[in-house]
Parts: structure tokens; sequence; C-alpha cells
């Protein structure tokens, strides 16, 4: 059965990069065999759930692709080590999360899961392997896993068995809630290697849906280095427009309206203009402190500072948007309930990592307020576990209706975007809160005219 495919990939890493890129390399090159594999039991079997709807990952599209391609060219499993043994070439896409501890601690990545990768690759590849970084890694990783790699081959020289490997830096650039689009029509794919034998093995899958003009092909170095300054700059955008809100907000200006004019001028452009509660997901912040301890390393203080405080400007407009509903609930939380509407980073994804939500409803908690959650996404669990609560602890609930969620509520904050918040029935939700009625707007989603007009008090990001 092995047989009848060209080549076969094995992606260590179940997540929300390596589970969507992977489906959609086996539904473009269906020559190819692809096996993603994960430690993670859990989340291998919601993989394989007949329920599609369970899939560990939300992204829209990526239900069809996988009833399209699993058990037929596409495969997840736990058997890590007998697919690596078998794979021509290895994805590797793990977490990297910033390190809590030791030397570089809240600003360096924790490679603890690429280099128990590089490990298990150096025991148990077979022939020559090309070995691929995925997930999201400082500057000169790749010399880390060339080191544990070429280990191997000192072991035991003598061998007959001829081990040999190459490195590529293949970063993923995508946003989540458009991850499949954004895989199958990239702005660009970018390929670092050291030999061409290698670069060309990936250009040659990539090229068999994607314009090869398309293809960027660099140094490892250079690849690992462009996917955090990406990131960074993204990242910059957000909190420079955030800052601006605030001063709309003092000035009377309207922050939608200075977004429309400045996002007009060609040399700026409007993505990534959108203000809101902060960026979360997986990548901004660590990228960035990653940037940071780097600067540092190389004693670039002053670079350093300046990127450092694109993240502390993303903590302030938390915390600004948590003083401003103290503020408007009398200054005091005590016993008031708020209702959180979203806790996913962004629409159309079920991630909560460095969710705003997360430190907004941490702030909130503080104050003494109680809190109910309503997320068309997110589960209970998740909830439960970014803000360390329990079932017990009482001042935390979610809902899965959200007219349930809003019963007697001081305030309602949209912390998402979900569009299906912009069609609820808000009049219904005034009828059953507490009065006087507060929404926080963090989004700029909702029809501010619309809210006042039903009884609402309205506070909305960037207004006055």
């Amino acid at each position: 059965m092995l047989n009848k495919f060209e080549k076969k990939i094995c992606c260590i890493g179940a997540g929300y990069v390596g589970g969507p890129t992977m489906s959609v390399i086996a539904s473009n090159c269906p020559e190819l065999r692809v096996d993603v594999v994960d430690i993670n039991k859990e989340r291998i079997d919601a993989w394989n759930s007949d329920d599609y709807s369970k899939l560990p990952v939300f992204e829209p599209g990526l239900e069809n692709i996988v009833k399209k391609c699993r058990d037929i060219n596409l495969f997840f499993s736990n058997k890590v080590e007998e697919c690596i043994s078998q794979a021509d070439i290895i994805f590797i896409s793990v977490n990297t999360p910033t390190k809590t501890n030791g030397l570089g601690a809240g600003f360096a990545s924790d490679l603890k899961w690429i280099e128990s990768s590089a490990r298990q690759i150096a025991k148990y590849a077979r022939n020559h392997t090309v070995v691929v970084e995925k997930s999201t890694l400082p500057v000169k990783t790749a010399e880390t896993i060339k080191t544990i790699l070429n280990s191997s081959l000192d072991i035991n020289p003598s061998s007959e068995e001829k081990k040999t490997f190459s490195i590529v830096s293949n970063p993923e650039f995508l946003a989540e809630g458009t991850a499949i689009n954004d895989l199958q029509n990239p702005d660009r794919v970018l390929i670092g290697g050291e030999d061409d034998y290698s670069i060309n093995l990936i250009s040659d899958i990539y090229k068999k849906w994607i314009d090869p003009e398309k293809i960027i092909t660099t140094n490892l170095w250079s690849s690992e280095l462009s996917k955090l300054v990406s990131n960074a700059f993204l990242a910059q955008r957000i909190s420079s427009i955030n800052s601006i809100s605030a001063l709309c907000e003092a000035t009377g200006a309207n922050i939608m309206e200075v977004v429309g004019a400045i996002g007009t001028d060609t040399r700026i452009g409007k993505k990534f203009l959108m203000p809101g509660p902060g960026f979360g997901g997986s990548c901004f912040k660590k990228d960035i402190l990653n940037l940071v301890y780097l600067c540092r390393y190389y004693g670039l203080n002053e670079v350093a500072d300046y990127w450092e405080q694109v993240v502390k400007i993303n903590y302030w407009q938390q915390k600004r948007i948590s003083a401003l509903v103290i503020k408007n609930l009398f200054g005091t939380l005590s016993n008031k309930k708020l209702t959180i509407y979203g806790f996913a980073f962004k629409a159309n994804t079920n991630d909560t990592r460095e969710s705003p939500s997360i430190n907004i409803s941490k702030y909130l908690l503080q104050e003494g307020s109680k809190l109910n959650f309503y997320d068309p996404k997110v589960n209970q669990k998740q909830i439960f576990n970014e803000l360390d609560v329990n079932e017990e602890d009482g001042n935390v609930l979610v809902y899965e209706d959200p007219y349930k969620a809003v019963e007697g509520a001081d305030a309602v904050l949209i912390l998402t975007e979900w569009n299906e918040f912009k069609f609820f029935n808000w009049e219904a939700i005034y009828k059953v809160m507490r009065k006087p009625s507060w929404i926080f707007d963090s989004r700029i989603s909702l029809d501010q005219n619309h809210l006042k007009k039903i009884g609402f008090k309205v506070w909305t990001l960037g207004a006055k």
C-alpha cells in the first residue's frame, strides 16, 4: 500500500499549523503520503473522529479537505517512530513557547520540543531525510537541529546504514481563521536551505498548486529571520493603531475615519490597521519577544527596547479597556455580572492562545466581578484552563446559549469579532439585563446608534 506513493511525508505536530498545512498538501499532491503524528492521543483521536465537527482545529474549509483526503493519502496517528523511519521528508511543526524560567526567561523561545523531535529523527530516520522547520523558530535554530542530527552519525560511524540529512526552513505565514485560503493562495512561500536538492524537493511540492514566481528561496538564516520580522511588523501596526484609538477617544476623532484616511495611502495600506483589544495568537507576542532577545544577545539594546514597546502597548490596551469598564460601572465591579462575548483571539478560529480576552477577563475578576462567557467555537474546558479556574468557581460560567449568558448582566463586552454578534436580538438582550445596561464594543463591530436607541449605554473603541 505504501509503495504506491512517490514520496512519504511525516509531520511531527498535529496542531494549528501541522494539521491544516499537511491537509492542504495532501489535497493538492495525491502522489504523496502524508502522515501527521503527535504524542497527544486525545488530539489524534479528534483528527480521526467520525464527527468532522469535532476536529481539534476549527478553520473554514478544513473539514471538507480532511473528509476528502483522510485515510486515502492523509493519516493521523501516534506512531511517531514508525512514520519517521518511513519518511523521505519530515516537517517539524511543534510548539515553541516562550521560556518561563532560566536563561532568556520571558523572551527566548523554549526549544525543548524542537530538540525532542530532532533527537527522534536522528534515532529513527533512514537513508537521506530532508528535515523541514515549519515551527516559528529563533534564528540559527537550524544549527541546533543539525548538531543533533549529525551527532547520530558520529555514534555509530561504522554502521552499514548511511544516514544523511538536509535542513530546510519553510516558515508558515498563516492567519488563523483564513488559514486554508492562506495555504491555497499564499502571498509567498519561503524556502531557505543550504543545498539545491532539498530546496528543489520542497519547492516542487508547492509548485503543484502555487505559481512558481511566489516561491522565494533564501539561505537558512534569512528564512528564519524573515518569519520573525514579518510577524513583528504586523504586530507593530496593530499596536500603533491601538495607541491612536486612545487619542481618538480623548480628542473626539473617530478611529475608523482615521483608519479610512491613512489606509488609502498606498505606502501604508489598510491591512492590519483594524483597532481592537490587542493582538493575540501563538506567534506575534512570542516572535517579538524572540526578536528582543536576539537583539539583546548581539548588544543591540536600543533596537530591543523599540520592539519590546510593541508588546507593552498591547498589554496597555487591554488594561486600558478593563479600566474603562470599571470607571463606567461606577468605579467598582464587586457583585456585578459581566458577559463576555468572544474568547478566541480572533473570529473564525477556536484558538485561545494569548487571546486579549484572557488578560481582560483576569483583570475584571480581580476587581470582584462575576463573568459569563459565550463563544461559538471555544468550549468551557478551554476557557477554564486559560483562566485557571474550575467548575467550583462560581465567578465564571460558560454558556452555549448567548441569550442565557446575559440574563441579569450589568454589561456585555465584545472581545472577539464573530460576525453572528451583529445579528443578535439586542432588544431581547436589553430586556433581560440589569439597568443601566452597558455594551463595551472593543471590536467596533456593532451599530452604536441602534444600540443607544434601544436604551443601552455604549462605549466603542476609538470614539468619544
